[in-house]
């Protein structure tokens, strides 16, 4: 193997294996996470406030109590540190064996900036107390390197053209579908991080249930912006929910005319439709643990399975050293 110019098949297959792992255990990590939201658990290991003692110790220790909030908690972190040891050996992975491919070298060293990230400000949730902002760019960063590792997934891929013509404005459409979907799981996690939050008279109200018990309407009224703070935060999930919902849409209706990738966008629109009346059970039912951790799992594979979607629509290239003796080669064509 040559280590300037990277490997081969056999080795982009074990760097393939490696970040699908990846991927499983960042899937895992957010659903601990949600564990975490609807446990109580998120101060497990510590007050606000109660700096190293409560992140990144837990309860001043470096194992948890016997609590079961701690316990949820320092799983999530156990979880978290796996994650990290992963996008590790994936970093050194992909530059021991895939320099001739920097898209890979890149991707792995960003996602390596994210967990370094996410750790942070893990520990700054904590310290705050759990603050709704940063709860809510907790989930979203956590979500952004899950969305890196399938895009990595696509560039250690065998080079692979886009067949059909016209794709450009169906990758664009793409592109702002899933930007959709992640807007509306950064408002869903705004909304969980204002858990406590309320009214004298309901004090542990939440944007959770600033609708009472109605969906699609809200006090009585479709939208009803500017009534309350809380309101305001739950209709703005609300609203990214409709956007998505019609980008998706939007999306599967031009693939269907293009005859690209059918049945990607099919998937996925049919996975945004569920994901809608999971959301409209967990108004119409109030707060149960279980509808509450399903919609975050839901939401995180329709997030996924939207970036997936969107990769398949661009072009894999071929490594630099290749690519060069092709342009080299005796009749080559310029590029």
């Amino acid at each position: 193997m040559n280590v300037a110019t990277g490997g081969g098949a056999g080795d982009l297959r074990g760097f393939r294996r490696l970040v699908n792992v990846t991927i499983l255990a960042t899937f895992l990590l957010i659903l601990i996470g949600g564990i975490v939201r609807v446990s109580d658990s998120g101060l497990g290991c510590g007050p606000a406030g109660s700096g190293t003692h409560g992140w990144p110790l837990c309860e001043g220790g470096l194992l948890p109590a016997a609590s079961a909030e701690s316990v949820i908690e320092y799983t999530h972190r156990i979880v978290a540190a796996v994650v990290g040891l992963l996008i590790v050996a994936i970093a050194w992975l992909s530059w021991r064996d895939h320099r001739d491919r920097p898209w890979i070298v890149r991707g792995a060293i960003a996602a390596g900036v994210l967990v370094l990230a996410q750790a942070v400000l893990g520990g700054a949730t904590v310290e705050e107390g759990l603050h709704e902002a940063l709860v809510a760019a907790h989930l979203g960063l956590a979500m952004l390197l899950l969305g890196l590792l399938i895009v990595l997934r696509r560039w250690s891929s065998d080079p692979q053209p886009v067949e059909a013509e016209g794709t450009r404005g169906l990758r664009t459409l793409a592109v702002i579908a899933a930007g959709l979907v992640l807007a509306t799981i950064v408002a869903g996690g705004y909304v969980a991080g204002t858990e406590g939050e309320g009214t004298p008279n309901e004090p542990v109200l939440g944007a959770h249930m600033a609708c009472g018990q109605q969906f699609p309407t809200c006090v009585d009224r479709f939208m009803p912006f500017g009534e309350d703070r809380l309101i305001d935060i739950q209709l703005t999930h609300r609203a990214f929910m409709y956007l998505t919902v019609i980008a998706v849409i939007a999306l599967l209706v031009v693939s269907l005319r293009q005859g690209v990738r059918k049945r990607e966008f099919a998937w996925l629109a049919g996975l945004v439709l569920a994901q809608v009346l999971l959301g409209a059970s967990n108004v119409w039912f109030g707060k149960h643990a279980g509808l509450i951790v399903g919609h975050l799992a839901l939401g995180t594979i329709i997030w996924a399975w939207a970036v997936y979607a969107s990769t398949m629509l661009i072009a894999v290239r071929a490594p630099v050293a290749s690519a060069r003796n092709e342009q080299s080669a005796p009749g080559a064509l310029p590029a």
